[in-house]
């Protein structure tokens, strides 16, 4: 009867335990799609979608102490300042996001040799740098924004228990009545979650635009982009651009906030969005040329984060 009590015991601190075939580790004790160890994760991590603007964050580290490629997914830390950071490049869209956040936390807060969660939680913060399109005559190319909100329209947190809880369910729904879709017109239906507080005022200071930014679950018609295919809701951009709520005004398109806030918020971590503006929809004006000026933003987070 005690061996049992303390086998109960010890069960309980060590948490939940994850099967093969939903925690998948690879044979040099890598998490599945990342391939890295958990000894190598920093508390401090910068996602970038472009696997090669992680060299371009490494280029400003002092020291490296891992460099990892698998797929879209490029991984490198090292410290900076005196900081240990590690920067991941995630592909582009929410559903890699979804890969990376669940495997970041996964190699933060579960035992990869018991297969259970860690009785002590481990908080990140994380931080997306990348580039979005602006919505308002305010955010004019070259505009660094951070996302203080973040609204979805990829659908992602809807999978997820407790979306309800974290998500401000007043402003989806007057987003969707401003909107007025219905049935399955450009389903489904947006999510509303906002980013770290702490971690916005530190990262925006005084220099970034606080935004509440569009994650789309693509680049043409969900971003109200026509070529050769019609849009099911022709006049979806003036809706976006016009919605107002509580003063707030929505400031840009990309497409990974949403997922990245949203799941971070489940988890316990912190986590925010920088983007820098490379094309005004209002303006209907575009920069290519714009990657010497990402490095300013790379520079900036690097030493807020």
């Amino acid at each position: 009867m005690k061996d049992n009590t303390l086998n109960s015991n010890n069960n309980e601190q060590q948490g939940r335990y994850f099967a093969e075939s939903e925690l998948i580790i690879n044979e040099d004790g890598s998490v599945f799609h990342l391939h890295v160890k958990p000894e190598h994760l920093a508390d401090k991590i910068i996602l970038v979608g472009d696997p090669g603007r992680v060299s371009l964050v490494a280029s400003h580290f002092e020291t490296c102490e891992c460099e990892v490629e698998s797929r879209e997914f490029r991984t490198v830390t090292g410290t900076y300042k005196g900081k240990r950071i590690t920067v991941t490049s995630t592909g582009i869209g929410c559903d890699n996001i979804d890969i990376v956040m669940n495997e970041i936390d996964a190699m933060a807060n579960i035992d990869f040799k018991t297969r259970h969660e860690k009785p002590k939680f481990r908080q990140l913060e994380i931080v997306r740098i990348g580039t979005c399109g602006g919505l308002q005559t305010y955010t004019p190319v070259g505009t660094f924004i951070c996302s203080q909100k973040s609204i979805g329209f990829d659908g992602l947190l809807n999978f997820y228990e407790g979306r309800n809880a974290v998500c401000d369910l007043p402003m989806e729904r007057a987003l969707l009545n401003h909107l007025g879709w219905s049935g399955n017109m450009c389903a489904p239906a947006p999510y509303v979650i906002d980013a770290d507080n702490e971690l916005v005022e530190r990262i925006a200071a005084d220099d970034m635009v606080r935004g509440v930014t569009v994650a789309c679950g693509g680049f043409f018609g969900p971003q109200g982009r026509r070529l050769r295919v019609p849009l099911a809701d022709p006049h979806q951009n003036e809706k976006i651009e016009s919605f107002e709520y509580n003063g707030m005004r929505i400031t840009n398109f990309e497409m990974e906030s949403s997922a990245l806030a949203g799941l971070a918020r489940l988890m316990g971590h912190k986590a925010t969005t920088c983007c820098m503006v490379i094309a005004n929809r209002v303006a209907h004006e575009a920069n290519t040329g714009y990657k010497n000026q990402i490095d300013d933003l790379i520079t900036i987070v690097l030493d807020r984060i």
